[in-house]
């Protein structure tokens, strides 16, 4: 170790710091594309998913600064750094996640998995592609046997076109939702950790960079 690193000490894993950026880097690429170019907007959400599912098994299975029982507050702890946080006046400085910056990892880790599970049943329903596509596609043959066995009548054919139309709705719905708020939380997500950058005199965007931040 050169005598210039000697005040540093290595926080995040190399899996952790690829998984963040490749992450950002996708999760950015999905919600710019959406329609336009499609193909691009799904795999860039396929790769998120992955992310997530990878992230959540090391959040287990990882190294101590990586797991959830390292960074998993509860409320009112996480509730009293914040309002110290942005009155400037944090209580000590946590070398791995903070208790909000762990609350936001569960939190995005969530809104993530909602909006990637969203997208999929959109891609079932409307595109009939997607893992989820065999599901979605099950009930159509169904729906055409029952209407040949039984003869629906017009209107019931019309009615479960519109209960079909009426679920591609729901979730189109969702995943803008889903999408929007993510992108709300990203946002204060670097909010705060430019805030605590700046309480901390650290650079912590550097950090998720390297893996290393300063000794206690």
């Amino acid at each position: 170790m050169r005598d210039g690193d000697r005040s540093l000490m290595t926080v995040w894993d190399p899996l952790v710091r690829v998984l963040h950026w490749v992450l950002v880097i996708a999760f950015l690429i999905a919600y710019l594309t959406e329609d336009d170019l499609l193909t691009v907007h799904v795999w860039a959400g396929y790769v998120v998913g992955g992310v997530v599912v990878l992230r959540i098994g090391w959040g287990f299975l990882g190294p101590r600064r990586a797991r959830f029982t390292d960074f998993v507050y509860g409320p009112r702890r996480i509730l009293n750094y914040a309002w110290g946080l942005v009155r400037l006046r944090a209580e000590h400085r946590y070398v791995g996640h903070s208790p909000t910056g762990g609350a936001m990892v569960v939190v995005l880790l969530v809104a993530l998995s909602a909006t990637v599970w969203s997208g999929l049943e959109v891609l079932a329903l409307e595109r009939g592609a997607g893992p989820l596509a065999a599901s979605a596609a099950s009930v159509v043959p169904v729906a055409v046997v029952a209407a040949d066995e039984e003869h629906e009548s017009s209107e019931a054919a019309v009615g479960e076109r519109g209960a079909e139309r009426a679920g591609e709705e729901f979730w189109e719905e969702l995943h803008e939702v889903a999408a929007n708020v993510t992108l709300v939380l990203v946002i204060l997500h670097i909010a705060g950790v430019l805030l605590a950058s700046l309480v901390y005199r650290e650079n912590l965007v550097r950090a998720m960079f390297t893996g290393r931040k300063r000794r206690e």
